[in-house]
């Protein structure tokens, strides 16, 4: 597509798609509200937005990051899809995959809902990560904000992809005993994933920590595991109780 491609072009045809309807069924998925109090909804289906993200794929950064900043959920969520397809381009740039990976951390104020994290983190961030320093990411893990923590994990998921689980049980041990459940939720679905990976690691893990591992987590994790381990370790969490 051209390079005159804009966030005003982008918002104004989201708009055209929107629905009093589609704001119910979309203010299900945002769990945001307090990082988020100027939230608003269009009402357009994440389909529609993934689409037309796709139609946008060449948006300069600057441009994004004008979308990152609409107050409009599905707006923030389109922009985090154009920086997911960018990232996924083979012919990106390094230079713009650094630049897309510091964008996202600088703007994380805006990517403040579950399915904002889960859709650019793992190639925006884990995918920059992959050959650099990962110290950042403990550092997301000991944030005081939940998705700031879901970034953290939800980024191994690039490492998974790759064969590499190590750095997907290092950041859940930083968060064996979060509070907020859609972390809890996200740290017990990189757990399963990883376990797919590498058993063994997984089962040292639950042996270890399933007592304290927050329920939500627990299950999870355990989710593709043989009826008596999800019964075993079930059953040290509840003795723990």
């Amino acid at each position: 597509m051209p390079s005159t491609l804009t966030a005003l072009q982008f918002s104004r045809q989201l708009k055209s798609c929107g629905t009093a309807e589609g704001v119910k069924k979309n203010q299900r998925f945002f769990k945001g509200a307090e990082y988020a109090p100027d939230n608003q909804m269009l009402g357009v289906p994440p389909g529609q937005v993934f689409q037309l993200a796709k139609e946008f794929s060449a948006l300069p950064l600057a441009e994004i990051e004008k979308l990152l900043e609409s107050p409009f959920y599905e707006v923030r969520l389109g922009a985090v899809s154009i920086m997911d397809f960018q990232a996924r381009q083979k012919k990106t740039a390094i230079a713009h995959r650094q630049a897309l990976y510091e964008l996202y951390l600088r703007r994380h104020d805006r990517i403040n809902n579950w399915d904002l994290v889960d859709r650019a983190a793992p190639y925006v961030v884990g995918g920059w990560l992959a050959d650099q320093p990962r110290t950042v990411l403990a550092k997301l893990a000991r944030s005081k904000n939940p998705w700031e923590r879901r970034t953290a994990i939800v980024s191994t998921y690039y490492f998974i992809r790759q064969g590499e689980v190590a750095e997907t049980f290092r950041i859940a041990e930083l968060l064996l005993k979060d509070q907020h459940e859609l972390v809890q939720k996200a740290l017990g679905s990189w757990l399963r994933e990883a376990g797919k990976q590498d058993r063994q690691r997984l089962l040292g893990f639950l042996d270890r920590h399933a007592a304290v591992l927050p329920r939500p987590a627990l299950r999870y994790a355990i989710e593709k595991l043989e009826p008596q381990l999800r019964a075993h370790y079930l059953g040290l969490k509840a003795a723990n109780q």
